[in-house]
């Protein structure tokens, strides 16, 4: 994967990378940052940060779609490590800000329009509130599903929403946090700013929605390459793509003969449509077609109409920023396979990539269930992706909380009968070969029948002990949901629920060091 990935740095050589932004861009991008970050709330540390990158600090950059209450967990801890990423480079005498891009310009609302909760497994109410013990918070809206979201407005429907968000969180600082963001009259992008502002305040995160004209003026060079330059574009990523899958890798956005790297929002509805370069200059959006002239006349007017695609984004981000590194997800470097070839044909440089922080959050109720059963988080997990059955979990827990007598006399008689076997098997092998795989067959069945003892051991202790069931679901909805690591399922918002401060700071200081594995964070 190397010679796809030489912007995947994992140790500090990204510190040193270079940046060709001049200082009128970086003054101009700086003084935008500015108004939006102050307009959203920004505290004293944010403020100090936006002064330092007009002074000439780079930036450690990450992003996200602006979810409802924050979207998943995933956004904490994409947060917290650019975060501390950069904190290291400016601890090592090279400054760096930390900078939290949303990605307001994407228009799958179906994406970000909910928030998943658990929901009601606790010593005071013994069912689950659903057929997985979650919950869905999902905002209605009228409008159509090809809008950008982050314009879109909350809405009246946001009040009745809140209050089921208060029956899970309960009333407090985090539900507090969320009532003050989230307000119908907010839009998605405003809510989500607002949030992560507040939430690592005390680190100086500064957010940046870059779908207003100013920011997309100076983002012109990148897009105006991309419509110029459409056919060889789409050539090096249709060759890229062959190289990929012909090395065994899959492609995370599919390159047709036609395609281009932009949207066009039409100028009447605002609907976000795919851009398609069909021969020479003849492009077609939304049944209308256009000439790359009148294309060029969009851009110089009405800048704010021409949208990325995933795979042109982070190169506009990297044009209007001093990007020394991204932070990402497993698929958004999947994505760089593929961007490297625009990189090196666009900026002429390509942007080191970070892998971000992947963890599972272990609240103290999980953590006593987990010492309770003599079980670590990590053996659930395994447990629970060989089968998601809660039923089947709860049979595994029954096999550790049987009394010790029982577990003592099936380890020996199983590890006695296996000892024996062997021998036994190996002996008639000896004598006669067909004899031995007859053995081997009448000794696979003894061991067969051992297993079911174990079985019916455990299935006695589990019907025994109804709160195995309860046990088990609670540890799947919370460490492996709907089949999934939680940092991509549970809502950011139900880890705010005890102090969002201490959560971000906790979360920072996990991001010490590579994040080239998964971890566990006890709270």
């Amino acid at each position: 994967m190397d010679a796809f990935y030489s912007s995947l740095r994992r140790g500090t050589a990204w510190m040193q990378s270079s940046s060709m932004m001049d200082a009128k861009t970086r003054a101009d991008v700086a003084c935008l940052l500015a108004a939006h970050n102050q307009a959203w709330g920004a505290g004293t540390e944010t403020l100090a940060q936006l002064e330092r990158l007009a002074d000439g600090a780079r930036a450690v950059v990450t992003g996200q779609q602006v979810g409802l209450f924050g979207g998943p967990l995933l956004t904490l801890l994409k947060a917290a490590t650019a975060i501390r990423r950069a904190e290291d480079a400016s601890r090592a005498g090279s400054p760096h800000v930390p900078i939290f891009w949303l990605a307001s310009e994407d228009h799958d609302l179906a994406e970000v329009d909910h928030a998943v909760f658990p929901d009601g497994i606790s010593a005071a109410k013994k069912t689950l509130g659903s057929d997985d013990g979650l919950r869905t918070l999902r905002l209605a809206t009228s409008h159509a599903r090809a809008l950008p979201v982050g314009n879109i407005p909350l809405g009246a429907d946001m009040a009745p929403l809140l209050e089921e968000l208060q029956s899970l969180l309960g009333s407090g600082p985090a539900y507090d946090l969320l009532a003050a963001c989230y307000r119908p009259e907010a839009t998605y992008a405003e809510a989500f700013g607002r949030l992560l502002l507040r939430v690592f305040a005390r680190h100086g995160l500064i957010v940046m929605d870059a779908s207003s004209r100013p920011f997309h003026a100076l983002a012109r060079p990148v897009l105006r390459t991309a419509i110029t330059q459409a056919a060889p574009l789409r050539e090096a990523l249709l060759e890229r793509s062959r190289t990929l899958e012909a090395a065994g890798y899959h492609v995370q956005v599919r390159v047709a003969e036609s395609s281009s790297l932009l949207f066009l929002l039409d100028e009447t509805t605002g609907a976000r449509v795919a851009l398609h370069l069909h021969s020479g200059e003849d492009w077609k959006a939304g049944g209308r077609a256009y000439s790359t002239a009148a294309l060029l006349d969009i851009l110089e007017a009405t800048p704010e109409r021409f949208s990325p695609n995933a795979l042109l984004r982070p190169l506009m981000q990297d044009a209007l920023l001093p990007t020394s590194a991204y932070i990402g997800g497993p698929a958004e470097i999947a994505y760089f396979a593929q961007s490297q070839v625009l990189y090196e044909r666009i900026l002429g440089r390509v942007t080191p990539i970070l892998p971000r922080l992947s963890a599972t959050l272990i609240e103290p109720e999980i953590a006593h269930l987990l010492e309770r059963y003599g079980v670590e988080w990590v053996d659930v997990l395994d447990e629970l992706r060989a089968d998601t059955g809660a039923v089947s979990l709860a049979q595994w827990l029954a096999a550790r909380a049987m009394p010790v007598e029982g577990k003592h006399r099936l380890a020996l008689t199983g590890e006695a009968l296996d000892r024996e076997l062997t021998a036994l098997t190996a002996w008639m092998e000896s004598v006669d070969a067909d004899l031995g795989r007859s053995a081997q067959t009448a000794a696979s069945k003894m061991r067969y029948q051992m297993n079911r003892m174990r079985r019916l051991a455990a299935n006695f202790e589990r019907e025994r002990a109804p709160s195995l069931r309860r046990h088990a679901a609670q540890l799947r909805q919370h460490l492996h949901p709907t089949g999934h690591l939680q940092e991509r399922v549970l809502a950011a918002a139900w880890f705010l629920q005890r102090d969002p401060e201490a959560l971000a700071s906790l979360l920072v200081q996990s991001a010490e060091g590579a994040c080239d594995r998964h971890h566990a964070i006890r709270l």
